[in-house]
């Protein structure tokens, strides 16, 4: 559980770290003479912090209930032991949704307090940079209960959630080889489809209102983000039927190669589990194309506006820059929340294949090409994840750009999202480097491993 531990960790830090420098902030603003009239500034500061603490908690849900699965088809075996001897399914699921809750409980007290140390560290950074001056801001704030709760809560319940594949589990498994089946099935039933493309239509429904009610008042965001959270939510519950083929599409790049063509069937082979691992990192990629689309064209437009009314918008360009620099640090806090799971679910996976990697090292295939493998089976999934993402985060970005400058006055109505081309290099340069992370441990763990020893395993 050491990687649920981890992601409830970060998840915690990341809105305690983000409550915390929003309380910063809004001290700034409220004791500046030039911008202590922004109302609209500190309501869409507020509303931007709370908005991201809730994704973030989304996405450490959505990354435990995955790491959780993965686990559990791990212990496949173990559990499929324990049942045989008497433990029933429903309290080897509640003694995992238990762990869970201790895990996440552990990992939401070690946030709180390393996200209120980095924010203290953060201002403390600006105010020597002359970004802003000392704010007077006290870091002793029961705010940090709300990502605390929040985070428990989620672990808990992502655990429970997660842990569902017990009760699929029979007892006579024990007596034989317990591992997923290779004909898993890409996406759910019938029930589970309807259910997802009913919250993937309820969510288009919310966005187009929250561009609507964006246009007069700023509570439109809260409802475009309602509905970006209802339709991903569709997506990541069957994602199993749409990654899958993207990822072939992308696993051709790999193609020319026998350890590249390995690498894709063994992605393809287990779409569910594919799924599962890219889910995440999807998550991750849009977060932070969507804040970067968004930002972007709100630098676009106060580009424009302060030609037309230079009066209107003085300073602002300032204070949102400084905001825009410390909302992307948290926001790569969130897409790192998704990447742990990426690296924990490749590494798990490469244990479950022990015996098949000792049967390719067995048949002549060079530790070197093992590592090509696993490095491709990273790259393809980490490509197919920044492909979905970006096109998602497009979207989200737009509609978010919609529902918050439509109401704004010298607003034209309709807005181009901006392209921010920085971010989206960032995005590719972060990406190969998370491969070759991803796939250091278990290639490592590939290639130490002794032929004879792993074709002994049962």
């Amino acid at each position: 559980m050491r990687a649920t531990l981890l992601v409830a960790g970060l998840a915690a830090a990341f809105g305690t770290a983000l409550l915390q420098i929003t309380g910063v902030l809004a001290a700034v603003i409220l004791n500046n003479p030039v911008l202590g009239d922004h109302e609209t500034t500190l309501l869409m500061l507020n509303i931007t912090a709370y908005v991201f603490i809730v994704i973030a908690v989304y996405v450490s849900g959505i990354v435990t209930t995955n790491t959780v699965a993965t686990v559990v088809a791990g212990r496949r075996r173990t559990i499929a032991l324990v049942r045989l001897i008497g433990r029933g399914a429903g309290e080897e699921r509640a003694r995992i949704a238990r762990e869970g809750l201790l895990v996440g409980a552990l990992g939401a007290v070690i946030g709180c307090l390393v996200g209120t140390g980095f924010a203290a560290l953060v201002a403390w950074a600006a105010v020597v940079a002359g970004l802003f001056p000392a704010p007077g801001y006290s870091y002793l704030n029961a705010v940090v209960l709300i990502p605390l709760g929040g985070v428990v809560l989620t672990t808990w319940i992502a655990s429970w959630a997660g842990s569902r594949r017990v009760l699929a589990v029979r007892p006579t498994e024990a007596l034989g080889n317990a591992v997923e089946l290779d004909s898993e099935p890409a996406g759910g039933g019938t029930g589970r489809l309807v259910v997802a493309v009913a919250l993937v239509a309820l969510g288009a429904g919310a966005l187009a209102a929250g561009i609507a009610i964006g246009q007069s008042i700023p509570l439109g965001l809260l409802a475009a983000v309602a509905g970006g959270l209802l339709s991903f939510t569709g997506l990541t519950m069957e994602a199993g039927r749409f990654v899958p083929p993207v990822l072939r599409l992308v696993g051709g790049l790999f193609a020319r190669t026998q350890p590249g063509r390995l690498a894709v069937e063994n992605t393809l082979r287990h779409p569910e589990r594919s799924s599962r691992m890219t889910i995440g990192l999807i998550i991750g990629v849009t977060l932070v194309t969507t804040f970067a689309v968004t930002m972007q064209s709100f630098r676009d437009f106060i580009a424009v506006a302060q030609r037309a009314q230079p009066e209107v918008y003085q300073g602002t360009s300032q204070v949102l820059g400084s905001i825009t620099a410390i909302f992307t640090v948290l926001i790569g806090l969130s897409a790192l929340i998704a990447a742990v799971g990426l690296v924990n679910s490749l590494s798990l996976n490469v244990l479950q294949r022990t015996r098949e990697l000792g049967l390719l090292r067995a048949l002549g295939t060079t530790a070197a090409q093992v590592r090509g493998m696993i490095l491709a089976e990273a790259a393809a999934l980490t490509l197919t994840a920044l492909a979905l993402g970006v096109a998602l985060g497009f979207l989200y970005g737009w509609a978010g750009t919609q529902a918050v400058l439509g109401w704004i006055k010298g607003s034209p109505g309709f807005l181009w999202p901006g392209v921010p081309w920085g971010m989206l290099a960032g995005q590719v340069v972060a990406a190969a480097v998370l491969t070759l992370a991803a796939s250091v441990a278990p290639s490592r763990r590939a290639t130490r491993v002794s032929p004879v020893a792993a074709l002994a395993v049962d």
